[in-house]
């Protein structure tokens, strides 16, 4: 018989899917080691990345989410 596949919970924990079907994530490099960083690369590294453009990317995390 059949089963339905489990969600990958460690993916669960990192990415989310937007409203349009993007993927949004932390980015990496902020948990340590960021005196020497300029103010620059610590705010650009707040803003979420987004997997956007990258179609086999996207459906491999998809599919440990349980979405596809």
């Amino acid at each position: 018989m059949a089963t339905k596949n489990k969600t990958n919970k460690s993916v669960k924990k990192r990415i989310k899917v937007t409203g349009t079907g993007k993927l949004k994530h932390g980015k990496v490099g902020r948990r340590h080691l960021n005196a020497h960083m300029t103010g620059k690369r610590k705010r650009q590294l707040r803003a979420a990345g987004i997997i956007g453009d990258r179609p086999k990317v996207q459906k491999k995390y998809k599919i440990a989410l349980g979405v596809l």
